[in-house]
């Protein structure tokens, strides 16, 4: 009898041993798996890692023409990027060009001084000066309003509701219209008291608006920035529905801007000016040029300025500084080129002149620069990567960037 429970112990034993050494085993292998998964992830991260740096790295010296399509020469067309292609309008006419250069639609005019803004899928073209004013969106015109006084200046919101500053003998009109023309509502401001508006900008929502006034005071200059919600936070602030304003001393702003839906920049002759505006502004940052500037330009990330440069022993003649959208300077870029146009896309400023581009990275890099044997009217970045709409005076091609042997 114990020899029999002898056995069984062995054989139980034997039997525990066996199992546990399986289980070594299985523990071993999912280790082995576990590590053989995480060193291809981690692989995998290094290899996407290295070709992010790449792509945004490297640069590019010679193009292939995608497509291309003849357009008639007008010295006086003018070119915005409209939705993902572009909006040319000149007195006679407005049209819609797509990305292979093709005129999708065309809308007749008769404007003298045409002004045009655009917000997404929306267009505004207005006669400055004069009273009409039509709305675009990518489809063709939505409407024709006939504005009550002459037209001063416009800005148009992402779904396609406008304002417009109107002015008669010794008042001034801020109005705001729906894409029909409906009227939303109506500020009157009188020139004496508040002065002359230089600029308005509207919110994407169209629910905000923020202005500039210059105002003449015997022999001093003052600028006054003046924000308005029309939203509920505005009507139960006031019946003018203002939220705030900012008064600066021999300082003239002739431009503001939305750059994105809560953040305004206004931009003087001196500085950069930022502000926070989710329902009433609030003093977000500035960045100060130091000297007289050429041209500014501004995504919703960054904002930029380009001046001669200072130093007269330096080759090139223009420095470009880059700030974020707090006014914190990012960095400086010199370069030689006559320039008329600069463009601000999401990760890259194009600047042309001449038959001369520049394109220079988000952080600062020369992405590409190019002579081209015509000279260009307009060049914005299409849909797809490293591809873009260029349009000459008789022809628009639509161009994606190539890595030459040089």
């Amino acid at each position: 009898m114990a020899i029999d429970e002898m056995d069984n112990v062995i054989h139980i034993g034997g039997s525990e041993e066996v199992r546990r050494s399986n289980e070594r085993m299985v523990a071993k292998r999912k280790r082995v798996r576990t590590s053989i998964v995480l060193i291809i992830f981690i692989l995998m991260v290094l290899v996407g890692v290295v070709l992010f740096v790449y792509l945004k790295m490297r640069s590019f010296n010679g193009i292939k023409v995608v497509s291309s399509a003849d357009t008639v020469y007008e010295a006086n067309a003018e070119y915005l990027r409209f939705g993902k292609n572009l909006l040319r309008y000149t007195p006679d006419g407005v049209s819609y060009i797509d990305s292979n250069g093709d005129t999708v639609w065309t809308s007749g005019i008769d404007y003298k001084v045409p002004i045009a803004e655009t917000s997404g899928d929306y267009a505004i073209v207005a006669d400055k000066g004069g009273n009409q004013v039509a709305v675009f969106n990518v489809e063709g015109q939505v409407s024709s309003v006939s504005m009550p006084y002459s037209i001063c200046d416009i800005d148009v919101a992402k779904q396609g509701a406008f304002a417009a500053i109107l002015e008669s003998n010794k008042t001034n009109y801020i109005n705001m219209y729906d894409k029909n023309g409906n009227i939303i509502y109506e500020m009157q401001t009188s020139i004496d008291k508040s002065g002359y508006p230089m600029d308005i900008t509207v919110s994407n929502d169209g629910k905000k608006l923020f202005t500039s006034y210059f105002k003449l005071d015997g022999v001093n200059i003052k600028n006054n920035l003046t924000a308005y919600n029309f939203g509920t936070v505005g009507q139960n602030e006031n019946a003018d529905r203002m939220v705030g304003g900012y008064s600066f001393e021999e300082e003239m702003i002739p431009k503001v801007e939305f750059i994105t839906n809560d953040i305004v920049a206004a931009f003087s002759d001196k500085e950069i000016l930022l502000y926070n505006m989710k329902e009433k502004p609030s003093e977000r940052g500035k960045a100060e040029y130091g000297t007289e500037i050429s041209s500014i330009f501004y995504s919703e990330e960054y904002l930029g300025t380009i001046k001669s440069n200072p130093d007269s022993g330096s080759s090139a003649d223009y420095i470009m500084t880059i700030y974020d959208n707090t006014g914190k300077k990012d960095f400086d870029y010199a370069f030689s080129m006559t320039y008329d146009k600069v463009y601000a896309a999401e990760d890259e400023v194009i600047i042309t002149g001449g038959n001369q581009c520049l394109i220079v990275q988000r952080n600062g890099r020369t992405k590409f620069s190019y002579t081209f044997d015509n000279m260009i009217k307009s060049m914005i970045p299409s849909s797809k990567s490293n591809e873009y709409i260029v349009t000459f005076e008789n022809k628009t091609e639509t161009i994606r960037l190539r890595t030459e042997d040089k």
